[in-house]
């Protein structure tokens, strides 16, 4: 930091004017002079170069600052891009899956079909032994009990 300016001599001589005597004066002026020295007091000169290196600090802090949003988007589209990439990739494997189950589903159908035509042919023919074996018995019955009454 640099010094305020401070004229010991001048100081001394107006203390002189004004009545004090001239030991009181100097030692006053020093006094006032090593007040300044050890306060460390900023003059403009150090609040300008402060201030100067404040606006260096933002302007690399600012370039930073965009160098970092550039990357991020960057970074940002190549995530979006492989994301993307990955989400049609998912797609067509599950339109794959729900082709396959599809065709699964259409195997099962037409096999379902097939038995079901063939449980219905053993179902009728069931039914046709049933009668056929109710009207056996019926003519057994009619034959045992009946005929002979007559």
């Amino acid at each position: 930091m640099g010094q305020v300016a401070f004229d010991a001599l001048q100081a001394s001589e107006e203390l002189e004017n004004a009545g004090i005597s001239r030991e009181q004066a100097r030692a006053i002026s020093l006094v006032v002079r090593r007040s300044h020295e050890v306060a460390g007091v900023a003059t403009k000169a150090d609040i300008v170069e402060v201030n100067r290196n404040i606006a260096d600090v933002r302007k690399d802090l600012s370039a930073e600052i965009a160098d970092v949003r550039k990357d991020l988007s960057a970074e940002i589209a190549d995530v979006r891009k492989d994301l993307s990439a990955e989400i049609a990739d998912v797609r067509k494997d599950l339109s794959a899956e729900i082709t396959n189950v599809r065709k699964d589903m259409e195997i099962t159908r037409k096999d379902l079909q097939l038995e079901m035509s063939g449980i219905r042919s053993e179902q009728k023919l069931i039914r046709w032994m049933l009668g056929a074996g109710i009207l056996g018995i019926l003519s057994l019955v009619v034959k045992a009990f009946l005929i002979p009454v007559l």
